[in-house]
C-alpha cells in the first residue's frame, strides 16, 4: 500500500504495526478540509494493506487532535453543498474505523475534542495521559454532534452520563475519562510509548483471526447504532450550519467579536 499521497497524516510501518499520526501539530492537530478527507480514506486503505496488522492513531507534537478547523468551519458556513459534503466525510471516517477488523489503538496525549474525541473513543483501545483532555463540545458553537458523538458516547458511558457531556459541551480529563470507562487507561506520560506498544507486540502475536473476527463481532451491534444515529445526527447538523447561531458560536472564538444571534 502506498501512503505516499497523504499529506496531513504521517503514515509510518514497523513489522504489521502501521502508525497514523495527524500531523499539524502548528495548530494542535485541527481538522481542516484535507486532513477531514483524508482521515475519509486512511482507514479503507490501511483495511486493503495486506501488510498491516495493527494500527496505531496518534497525533504529533503532544496533541491528539483539537477538533475542526474553526477557519474551515466558517468558510463552508451557509453552504449546503459543502457541509453536505462534510457530513459524507464523517460517516465515511465513522465507518471506516468501525468495518476495519485490524485492532486500533488510540494514544492520545493533549486534547482529543469533538471529532478527535470520535476518533479516538472509535478505537478498540484507548491509552491517554492523565492530563489529556476529552470533550464533545458541538452544542458550544451551536452545531449538532453529528460526527459520532451521539452514538459513541451513550454506548460506553451510558445515556445519563452522555447527556451530561453532550449536551453541555463540558470537557474531562483522561483520569477521569478512565473513571467513568470512557477510555481503556490513563497512563502517565512517561510510560505511554512503553504500554502502547506492549500492547501492539500483543496484539500481534495473537491469533490474527480470532482477534480481528471478534472485533467484528463486537462492532457489529455498535454499528446497527451508528448507522441509526449517524444519518439523523448528519442532517441535524447540516440544519444548524445553516442558522445565524451557529455562526455566532463559531465567531465568538475570534478576538473583539460579540455574537448578536437570533437562533434563526
Amino acid at each position: 500500500m502506498d501512503y505516499t499521497k497523504y499529506q496531513s497524516l504521517d503514515i509510518s510501518r514497523d513489522d504489521g504495526l502501521v502508525t497514523v499520526t495527524l500531523d499539524r501539530p502548528e495548530v494542535r492537530n485541527v481538522i481542516d478540509e484535507l486532513t477531514h478527507d483524508e482521515l475519509a480514506t486512511i482507514f479503507t486503505d490501511l483495511d486493503r494493506d495486506d501488510d498491516c496488522e495493527v494500527v496505531v492513531l496518534t497525533g504529533a507534537g503532544g496533541y491528539f487532535c483539537g477538533g475542526g478547523d474553526l477557519n474551515w468551519l466558517l468558510a463552508i458556513h451557509g453552504d449546503s453543498n459543502r457541509t453536505a459534503h462534510g457530513n459524507r466525510s464523517n460517516q465515511r471516517i465513522q465507518r471506516g474505523i468501525l468495518d476495519l477488523e485490524k485492532p486500533i489503538i488510540a494514544k492520545v496525549r493533549g486534547p482529543a475534542i469533538g471529532l478527535g474525541a470520535s476518533l479516538a473513543l472509535c478505537c478498540d483501545f484507548v491509552y491517554a495521559t492523565p492530563e489529556s483532555v476529552f470533550a464533545d463540545p458541538h452544542v458550544s458553537v451551536g452545531l449538532v454532534a453529528g460526527d459520532g458523538g451521539a452514538y459513541l458516547w451513550p454506548q460506553l458511558i451510558g445515556y445519563a452520563r452522555a447527556r451530561r457531556y453532550l449536551l453541555t459541551g463540558d470537557a474531562l480529563s483522561g483520569e477521569e475519562a478512565a473513571n467513568i470507562g470512557l477510555i481503556t487507561e490513563a497512563v502517565r506520560e512517561e510510560e505511554l510509548d512503553k504500554v502502547v506498544d506492549e500492547m501492539t507486540r500483543r496484539l500481534r502475536a495473537g491469533a490474527k483471526y480470532a482477534t480481528r473476527w471478534t472485533k467484528a463481532s463486537i462492532n457489529a451491534g455498535l454499528k446497527v447504532t451508528a448507522n441509526a444515529v449517524l444519518d439523523r445526527g448528519a442532517a441535524f447538523e447540516n440544519l444548524t450550519f445553516m442558522t445565524n447561531e451557529s455562526r455566532d458560536a463559531l465567531e465568538r472564538f475570534r478576538p473583539k467579536r460579540r455574537p448578536n444571534s437570533s437562533g434563526r
